[in-house]
This record gives C-alpha cells, sequence and structure tokens, in this order.
C-alpha cells in the first residue's frame, strides 16, 4: 500500500477477519480513540503499533501496507483496484516476469552506468520499471497464496530468511 495506507489495511483487516475496532485497539494497547485516528488516517501509525496488529492479524496487505509505510512508500503499493483472485494474480505475475525475461534482453546490462548513452540509460530504466512491477505482482501473489491457503506471511518469510541464511545468501 501506498504511504499512508496502514489504516484503510488495517479497516480491511478488521472486516475480514470479524474484528472490531475495540479489538484492535487491545491487540495494540491503546485506545479505542486512537485506532479510530489511525484508522480513519488522520493519525500516522508508530511503528510499534504496526508490528503488533502486523503479527497478530499475520495478513500480508498489513505488513505490505506496514513497510510501505516504514520506507516512506519504497516498498511494492498494494493494489486496491484490481482482481486479486489467486488465478488473476497468478495470470498477471506471469506476465509481469515474462516482461522482464523479454526486456532484460534488450538491455545493455553489460555496460557500466558511465558508458551508457542516453538511450541505453532509458532501456535500464524500463528494465528497473518493468522488474518492479513483477516484484509487486509477485509480493501480491505471496500474499493471496498466504490468505487463501492459510499460510502465515510472517513465518513464510521467516523460513525463506532461513533457506537464504543455508544457502550462504545473507550472514
Amino acid at each position: 500500500m501506498a504511504i499512508g495506507q496502514f489504516g484503510s489495511a488495517l479497516e480491511e483487516v478488521l472486516k475480514r477477519k470479524g474484528q472490531t475496532k475495540l479489538q484492535a485497539a487491545k491487540v495494540a494497547k491503546i485506545d479505542n480513540s486512537t485506532i479510530g485516528k489511525i484508522i480513519k488516517g488522520s493519525r500516522k501509525p508508530p511503528n510499534d503499533i504496526m508490528q503488533s496488529t502486523a503479527t497478530h492479524y499475520d495478513d500480508g496487505q498489513l505488513y505490505i501496507a506496514a513497510a510501505g509505510e516504514v520506507t516512506g512508500g519504497a516498498f511494492a503499493p498494494w493494489l486496491n483496484n484490481v482482481d486479486l483472485h489467486r488465478a488473476s494474480v497468478l495470470i498477471k505475475s506471469i506476465e509481469e516476469v515474462k516482461e522482464v525475461l523479454t526486456v532484460s534482453g534488450q538491455a545493455p546490462i553489460s555496460k557500466t552506468n558511465d558508458q551508457l548513452d542516453e538511450s541505453e540509460r532509458k532501456q535500464i530504466q524500463r528494465l528497473l520499471m518493468e522488474t518492479v512491477e513483477a516484484i509487486t505482482a509477485l509480493t501480491h501473489l505471496a500474499a493471496v497464496l498466504c490468505k487463501e491457503y492459510s499460510f502465515s506471511w510472517l513465518a513464510t518469510w521467516k523460513e525463506h530468511r532461513s533457506i537464504m541464511k543455508s544457502k550462504k545468501y545473507m550472514k
């Protein structure tokens, strides 16, 4: 989700889970009025509130919204005006990955930045944008699969980190 979208994401998650603002306030250890302001968007949610509610509800949309808030928008936005059926998201993800592969064959990736002319720089930028679009699609696919098949978003990412560490991609 974009910056400032944590509140609306929390509201959607509460509706999906059949929870009230009062229950969310108890989870976050804040008063009902404050959670209402966060949901309404009139108060910026503190990081600890985002972490506690995201962890409690373990919902991909909420984690994505929190990441967008914390990074100032430098994260995949939640797409709230698209078909989020698992098959639709999978098809779109495949389409976006194919676009990355197509554009990557045209981009002069073997050149350094100072070797690029303006036209080549635009090709690299197009590859970058196609990559970000694929990341957004795949992030949604992961969130939808977690929701549809009752996998934990947090446990999925913990397992992923563990695998990356075992392969020595991380220290």
